[in-house]
């Protein structure tokens, strides 16, 4: 591939992680907290392959006017039709195929890949971490919790915190292998590439059909029931629902509040 070629994918490759940061699209790769730098990214590739294009442009300039110049000092008929032809059969141009480069480039940025699910959960161990402190928390009924939260205290705190209240949590359902359905959050440090989940158990008022990746917000109360992972055996706490309710996947399906 030559330089022009490298300088046009580089440029789609910059206007990409522009369009994903101006978008929500980048939610589905990386924590909101780095979309300042996915946009420097952007603006970098973008004037990289700018600079490298104009590079490219006045050498070929130069090259063109030497070999000119050097034709008309040796062979004064270099400028008849003959030898232009002969210039052109020594031309070697590159490969069309390395285009095809590009394509993952403009997937990139007409398709939108999914958030992480169901089959990914079911298939690692939960990631969930005792907490470094337990926040009050505020007077709301039902209290919105993220499931990290719920989980966290449900099991390293023994829910002292979440007793004799309505609590409310949304997430995507997983089965497991036996059947037990859990609400998810995929839990993330960075980017998508070191997501985990983070799982709790439901019982009580279960809708009756369950389907895979379906996200739920639930309504229900604090139960000390627990209950091991089968992948990795670590702790899964159950919540006693009361209430269950569709709602569409949110715009950030990823949960940024784990420290793992």
């Amino acid at each position: 591939m030559n330089r022009q070629a490298q300088a046009a994918v580089l440029f789609l490759l910059g206007a990409s992680l522009l369009h994903a940061a101006t978008t929500d699209l980048y939610l589905r790769y990386v924590k909101q907290g780095l979309r300042p730098l996915v946009l420097v990214s952007g603006a970098v590739l973008i004037a990289a392959a700018l600079a490298t294009a104009w590079y490219e442009r006045k050498r070929a300039r130069s090259r063109k006017q030497a070999q000119a110049e050097h034709r008309d000092a040796e062979h004064p008929d270099a400028g008849s039709p003959h030898a232009e032809h002969s210039d052109v059969e020594h031309a070697h141009p590159e490969p069309r195929i390395s285009w095809l480069l590009v394509l993952p480039l403009l997937a990139l940025i007409l398709v939108a890949p999914p958030a992480l699910g169901s089959y990914s959960a079911t298939r690692t161990g939960t990631a969930l971490q005792e907490p470094l402190a337990y926040p009050d928390l505020p007077a709301a009924d039902p209290l919105p919790l993220n499931v990290v939260d719920y989980a966290g205290r449900a099991v390293y705190d023994h829910g002292r915190t979440l007793h004799d209240r309505r609590i409310q949590l949304t997430g995507f359902l997983a089965l497991d292998r036996d059947g037990t359905p859990y609400l998810v959050r995929m839990a993330l440090n960075c980017c998508a590439a070191d997501a985990q989940p983070v799982k709790v158990a439901l019982t009580g008022q279960v809708p009756p059909v369950l389907q895979p990746d379906t996200w739920l917000r639930v309504t229900g109360t604090y139960t000390p029931r627990r209950t091991k992972d089968p992948v990795n055996g670590g702790p899964i706490p159950f919540i006693e629902v009361t209430e269950a309710k569709p709602v569409a996947e949110p715009t950030d399906p990823y949960d940024e509040s784990w420290n793992g």
